[in-house]
């Protein structure tokens, strides 16, 4: 399928949410079935800047506002869809996506989360150790999350 590499990559978000013990939140979606989950991402949208797409797709994802920026990370992350989701996705214009990551710190109480928004995307949520990192997520992703990990052992958490 060339054609499918003529497609743009999607550009998007993601946020490592760490706790006060520096475990990171991780959500299982609703729409893959199988053991796998993620850290929260999404899209920009019109008149967004990075940040503030992080923020509202963190609190739409998750009902998460107490929050705290640590870093945006420097380069950018990217992953392509395999063969049997391009087309599927986000109507078929895009073969990946080409993310901003954002390290935060949670500031609130676990019950502050609610995956049950108004368009759910996770039906479970957990907080890991970084090292379960590349071992939770889809294959396709395996790469960002090996990369992720390796961020946050150079940042100086408190």
């Amino acid at each position: 399928m060339e054609k499918d590499k003529l497609l743009p990559q999607r550009i998007g978000v993601g946020i490592v949410l760490l706790n006060e013990n520096n475990k990171i939140f991780v959500g299982k979606r609703i729409d893959n079935p199988g053991n796998y989950w993620q850290m929260p991402q999404g899209g920009i949208d019109k008149n967004e800047n990075f940040l503030q797409a992080a923020k509202r797709e963190l609190e739409e994802e998750t009902g998460i506002k107490s929050i705290k920026l640590i870093k945006e990370l420097d380069k950018w992350l990217e992953y392509d869809l395999p063969e049997n989701l391009l087309g599927k996705i986000w109507n078929g214009k895009y073969r990946g996506q080409k993310q901003k990551w954002f390290v935060m710190k949670f500031l609130g109480k676990n019950n502050e989360i609610n995956i049950n928004t108004k368009n759910p995307e996770f039906l479970d949520w957990q907080w890991i150790e970084t090292e379960k990192l590349p071992y939770i997520v889809v294959p396709f992703k395996i790469n960002i999350y090996k990369k992720l990990k390796e961020e946050l052992q150079f940042l100086k958490l408190d």
